[in-house]
């Protein structure tokens, strides 16, 4: 895998502390038969819906527990009305919430607590999915 070459993912969540601690996590490679990581935060709904439509993410990765705005309304949202939605990667609160995240129409979930190896598998095998489906 070349150093140039990125691949891009929407991180979003109302706390700071998660999305720092996501990308912390996972770091500038989800593994190193990817590419390197273009990481864009975010912190409102609105901001996601936005982004997903001006831009071109190869990832989603959305607080299930976000105020306001959770990422499952959003993720049901962006499957429903953004042609070729990206792949969602759901951070849920507990096991138990499982079913809302298959509800919300995600692509995979992970939850609290966020162990940075669940994470780190959980977007490498999101991204191998989305790129073997691109080279089809």
């Amino acid at each position: 895998m070349s150093e140039t070459e990125t691949t891009r993912v929407l991180l979003y969540s109302d706390d700071a502390a998660t999305r720092r601690h996501v990308i912390d996590s996972v770091g500038r490679r989800a593994a190193k038969d990817l590419p390197i990581i273009e990481w864009d935060e975010t912190a409102t709904g609105p901001a996601v819906v936005g982004k997903v439509e001006e831009n071109s993410y190869d990832l989603l990765v959305l607080d299930g527990e976000a105020a306001k705005v959770g990422g499952m309304a959003l993720a049901k949202q962006l499957k429903n009305e953004i042609f070729e939605c990206p792949p969602i990667l759901m951070l849920i609160g507990r096991p138990l919430d499982e079913w809302l995240s298959h509800w919300s129409q995600s692509d995979a979930f992970v939850h609290a607590p966020y162990e940075p190896l669940a994470l780190q598998e959980a977007i490498a095998g999101q991204l191998r999915e989305q790129f073997a489906k691109a080279s089809q």
